[in-house]
């Protein structure tokens, strides 16, 4: 079990991609909505994150304390359930996915308040919220956007 929380927690390998692991993971995640995830149902859409985001809390809080480190950057998981959170809903063109790939990078990295503060969460926790707080800051943002355009 303590292989698959790896494989898992490091989404199949990216987290090892010696530039960027988060960036591309989040990049991946905006190919597969792309070309298949925007066809489900919004609900089972929904379970997925919802059951990823808990699977990312075990696995993440297992492999961070197998490595002693309070969010490795090699852990991923939570760039991508970041990511599918903020496109729910989306369209599938380019300018949407692409729009809420950039504001989900852009709020996962700099972390304004109060990401940074939920960063401190023990273990998994610390690592899947601040992902998922930046995904929310990203939907509301553009979201924002196309109420007013």
């Amino acid at each position: 079990m303590k292989s698959l929380s790896k494989i898992i927690a490091i989404f199949f390998g990216v987290g090892y991609f010696p530039v960027a692991p988060g960036t591309l993971t989040s990049l991946l995640v905006v190919v597969l909505y792309k070309f298949y995830l925007y066809k489900l149902s919004w609900p089972f859409y929904l379970l997925l994150v919802f059951i990823l985001f808990f699977v990312g809390v075990s696995v993440s809080t297992k492999y961070s304390l197998e490595l002693k480190k309070k969010d490795p950057r090699k852990i991923v998981i939570d760039e991508a359930v970041g990511q599918l959170l903020v496109l729910f809903r989306m369209s599938e063109a380019w300018f949407p996915i692409l729009s809420c790939f950039l504001l989900f990078r852009f709020f996962d990295i700099i972390k304004p308040y109060p990401i940074r503060k939920i960063e401190t969460l023990p273990e998994g926790w610390g690592i899947m919220m601040d992902d998922i707080i930046a995904a929310v800051y990203a939907g509301v943002i553009f979201n924002l956007y196309l109420i007013l355009k």
